[in-house]
């Protein structure tokens, strides 16, 4: 039986992915095999030896103590685009709103109406020219980081008769696949700033990201530029931020990452984290945490891990080995070594490596014992050894 934690609450479609006769999930399980995990810190959580995987069900991973994951054998996984329908319609409105002041004068239009004596048709026809703005279509649009969300946002934004450019330094062949051919992929990200009325962000927030749009970059962005940031806070430099909208350089910004500061500032329009906040969103991301820590925990396969590399085989055999280990030179040697000295038959083997960490799936003829599990662990360089008898 394998026990499950919850730390937040998890749509009822992703945990009825479980086997309840091979799953035990609850927010009360202790000892857990897994936890599925929405936005509760986790930096101080402390693992239980038994721990072998963290699914977020989302696509950030800022709660998560990814280094300490990786040290510990725990493999960490996300849910990248499932979420990405909801932050792609929610980039429609962030544009709209930041064109047209549609929430200033919906709340002006709340005051004429509580006003007594006021004629309110009459006050509308006379007021609404304060609230005009402009149309999006046949402008151009500046996506940045084109991913599943930045590859739908382009593609929507061609729909909607605007002009897209897009940026993205380390763009997969999967990522091009799904752009149009109409959208403009540059490779300086100045020739996206240069000439985009609208820049939107959706990129993950890393050391190498933080502050991604500071002055330097506002610096050569188009004047009166509406950028919009639906992706994560810290890409945006706050002081220089404040500092473009009082000059007028940036028109408006749209954050879904208030705080007092932001939120209080002029031709600021900030949004309470809407991002992903749609049911159908919080079910696809709940079922694809959970379908990805089912299969590792019964197959060890490794599907959209944030912190090791994707390893999927077919089971063959009758045993599988699964060893997360340093990235290190004779490692497969020494792992083939003590299987042929068992007299222990390979059917099948794949590795793959993630910077300093790698994984190794071995499909075996035999059953593996406790003997031969433990002379695998003893391997230097080897982190978790999971042994999976048919």
């Amino acid at each position: 039986m394998y026990r499950i934690k919850t730390l937040n609450k998890i749509s009822s479609v992703g945990l009825n992915q479980f086997d309840k006769t091979r799953f035990q999930v609850g927010a009360d399980v202790a000892h857990e095999d897994g936890i599925l995990v929405r936005s509760a810190p986790m930096h101080d959580y402390e693992f239980p030896e038994t721990l072998r995987a963290i699914a977020r069900a989302g696509a950030g991973t800022n709660n998560i103590p990814i280094d300490r994951c990786s040290q510990n054998g725990i493999v960490v996984f996300n849910t990248p685009g499932a979420n990405a329908n909801a932050v792609k319609e929610l980039v429609l409105a962030a544009m709209l709103i930041a064109s047209r002041d549609i929430l200033g004068g919906a709340e002006w239009v709340q005051e004429q109406a509580h006003t007594a004596g006021v004629d309110v048709a009459a006050a509308v026809e006379k007021g609404k020219a304060a609230f005009a703005g402009p149309e999006i279509y046949r402008k151009t649009i500046g996506v940045i980081g084109l991913g599943a969300i930045g590859a739908l946002v382009c593609n929507i934004a061609l729909d909607m008769g605007m002009d897209v450019y897009g940026f993205d330094p380390f763009l997969s062949v999967d990522a091009a696949l799904r752009l149009d051919r109409h959208v403009h992929v540059v490779k300086d990200v100045s020739e996206l700033y240069r000439v985009s009325d609208y820049i939107t962000l959706h990129i993950p927030y890393t050391s190498g990201t933080k502050d991604f749009i500071a002055a330097e970059a506002i610096s050569k962005m188009k004047g009166g530029v509406r950028v919009l940031n639906l992706a994560r806070g810290g890409l945006v430099n706050e002081d220089d931020m404040l500092d473009a909208l009082e000059t007028g350089r940036v028109a408006k910004y749209v954050t879904d990452f208030p705080n007092a500061r932001i939120a209080t500032a002029h031709n600021v329009i900030a949004l309470p984290h809407l991002g992903a906040s749609t049911p159908e969103s919080e079910d696809n991301c709940a079922v694809m945490a959970a379908d990805q820590l089912r299969d590792y925990l019964i197959n060890g396969n490794i599907r959209n891990s944030v912190n090791l590399p994707n390893v999927s085989q077919e089971r063959t055999g009758i045993a599988r080995i699964c060893i997360i280990h340093q990235n290190i030179p004779a490692m497969l040697t020494h792992i083939t070594t003590i299987l042929s000295k068992d007299s222990i038959n390979v059917e099948n083997l794949t590795n793959k490596s993630r910077q300093e960490y790698a994984y190794t799936m071995v499909d075996v003829n035999t059953r593996i014992t406790d003997q031969v599990a433990d002379e695998l662990r003893c391997v230097p360089g080897v982190i978790r050894v999971r042994v999976l008898n048919h």
